[in-house]
């Protein structure tokens, strides 16, 4: 995985100068955060359902080896084959044999986020194997070679105007003079480019939304159908999928895809929920020759037992970031990751370190909404300070911020001198800050004032306004 978050704050500069981005990015509250209250209002157990899900997940954590043995003793036993990859490299190259034993020269692609995280696209077309995305989204920045800004919208900071831009330019054998002006134009011509993929296929590649445990089951959840020709249609289905995908039944599984789609879209199921299990079996009308299952660890494992565990019960949703200010200022692309937002921020260090990724911790004003709207009711402000600890435990970040954060802790470890130091400048920023109420140059607070004022502070400190409330409520009292 491919990470350059330690040019966050280039990223958000250029960012925030894209004005293509900033309108793309206008969209996300109607087509994300209104459709998502809509569709929570209309379900008055939905927090009950969240704590449920969350409880699934961690049972499933708590004895993941044992759920993960019975869900390939039941894959094998339908005639399936299970692979395991510790690492990237291991799956990428289990996947290329496989793709190899099938006489593969066109792989077609379901939308998947792990296979973007171990970079299987790149891999497959420098071993001569040609990989198509088939989920519209995935396909138009497959045409621009760029990765998704979004897991569930992969081209989310794109305009109308760009994707045509780019379906003219790649559709060089179609018609010049066709209307594009139509989103349902756009739609026509990216079906019909992408229809002969699915017949020249030899493999066909999807990922996993849930791994049922009890049945052995792989389920997707798309609103495209490009999912079921993806996995129906070549003569071998491979699915990839990270270890914590497992659940233990089908009725865990239904019950967390309540809580899925209407945090996603604000559906109350996507269009299509597609279950596999195992080949073709005698009799059946279609389906693959041989069916593959690659579960993949890479770095899931050593999140068990520690502070990150909760980041492994994420359904991959994207609640979080449609719900996130710096994501809806920024974007994915800024944070460097194929996970972006707070979800990114919290399991990006994990699985590639915090050396490569510190940054991405900080990109949060800790306004707890991601928390809020998480399905699965997962900390991520929690853990973001987690990474943050250790970060400055171990010397990553600036030496001027450690110097400062000494600073700050030795005065809020001594409350009188705190309090007598906060007395003082307060009357004295409050008087010189008075004009304009504000700051745009303060000693000491240039990484503030770099980006945007400083209030001054208007009156009495806080302690001060609550020993005076206090000293009024005892004298009531009396």
């Amino acid at each position: 995985m491919q990470v350059t978050s330690p040019q966050f704050k280039k990223h958000t500069r250029a960012a925030l100068a894209n004005p293509h981005l900033q309108q793309a990015l206008g969209n996300v509250r109607a087509g994300f955060i209104d459709k998502r209250k809509k569709a929570v209002d209309a379900l008055p157990e939905f927090d009950q359902l969240r704590d449920s899900a969350r409880d699934i997940k961690n049972h499933m954590l708590d004895h993941l080896d044992l759920y993960l043995e019975a869900y390939e003793a039941k894959v094998r036993a339908s005639g399936g084959y299970v692979h395991w990859a510790e690492t990237a490299e291991e799956a990428r190259a289990i996947i290329l044999d496989i793709c190899r034993s099938a006489g593969a020269r066109t792989v077609t692609k379901g939308k998947s986020m792990i296979t973007e995280e171990i970079e299987l696209n790149d891999f497959l077309q420098k071993n001569g194997i040609r990989p198509v995305e088939t989920d519209l989204g995935e396909y138009i920045i497959q045409l621009r070679g760029e990765h998704p800004s979004h897991i569930i919208a992969p081209a989310v900071h794109l305009t109308k105007d760009q994707v045509e831009a780019d379906f003219r330019r790649v559709h060089d054998h179609l018609p010049p003079t066709r209307d594009l002006t139509e989103h349902e134009s756009l739609l026509y011509e990216a079906r019909r480019v992408l229809r002969p993929a699915y017949f020249d296929a030899d493999v066909g590649i999807t990922g996993a939304n849930f791994l049922v445990a009890e049945t052995g089951t792989s389920i997707i959840v798309t609103n495209e159908g490009n999912g079921d020709l993806t996995q129906i249609l070549p003569k071998v289905h491979v699915v990839v999928a990270s270890i914590e995908k497992i659940v233990p039944t089908l009725e865990d599984a239904a019950q967390i895809m309540r809580v899925l789609a209407r945090s996603a879209t604000g559906q109350e199921m996507s269009v299509y929920t597609t279950m596999s299990t195992g080949p073709r079996r005698p009799g059946d009308p279609d389906g693959p020759e041989d069916y593959h299952v690659v579960l993949i660890d890479n770095g899931r494992s050593a999140m068990l037992g520690t502070e990150f565990q909760d980041m492994l019960r994420c359904i991959r949703c994207g609640a979080c970031m449609n719900h996130c200010p710096v994501y809806h200022s920024v974007g994915g692309h800024a944070y460097g990751s194929v996970y972006p937002g707070p979800m990114g921020a919290v399991l990006t260090p994990s699985l590639a370190g915090l050396a490569k990724s510190g940054h991405l911790p900080n990109a949060s004003t800790f306004c707890g909404r991601c928390e809020s709207v998480c399905p699965m009711r997962i900390p991520l402000p929690k853990m973001m300070r987690h990474w943050r600890e250790r970060e400055f435990e171990r010397g990553l970040n600036p030496a001027t911020q450690r110097t400062g954060l000494k600073l700050w802790a030795m005065f809020a470890r001594r409350p009188a001198l705190y309090r007598f130091a906060t007395s003082v400048a307060v009357p004295l920023l409050s008087m010189f800050g008075r004009r304009t109420g504000r700051f745009r140059h303060l000693p000491l607070a240039g990484g503030w004032t770099r980006y945007r004022d400083f209030p001054a502070p208007e009156g009495r400190t806080f302690m001060q306004q609550l020993s005076e409330r206090d000293a009024v409520t005892m004298q009531g009292a009396k």
